[in-house]
């Protein structure tokens, strides 16, 4: 009987809310395309996983050398991001900023 008062308690309810995706606030999401000096690839690459907001990082091959997945509360701390920490890094070339739409 406890238990199941507890279970149907408003204050659990608000509760379980927080952790269920239909509550959750959307994250602002930011791909960002990365040109590396030669053979730096791996060094970056060790160095970026750690910033803050780096959800996953890939070393590629062709045009670009690195993609690097950003989720952050909004767009502004991604491009906060990109110019203050990731373009900053010895060895970093040039960026490009893709910006995931909220469909």
């Amino acid at each position: 009987m406890l238990i199941l008062q507890i279970l149907t308690s408003p204050l659990l309810e608000g509760f379980m809310c927080l952790l269920t995706v239909e509550c959750m606030s959307t994250m602002a999401v930011g791909y960002v395309l990365v040109n590396v000096s030669p053979g730096l690839e791996m060094e970056i690459y060790e160095i970026m996983k750690t910033f803050d907001y780096v959800e996953d990082i890939t070393v590629l091959f062709g045009d670009y050398d690195l993609i690097v997945k950003l989720v952050a509360d909004d767009l502004a701390s991604i491009a906060k991001t990109v110019v203050e920490t990731i373009r900053p890094v010895n060895g970093v070339i040039n960026t490009k900023t893709l910006a995931g739409a909220d469909v």
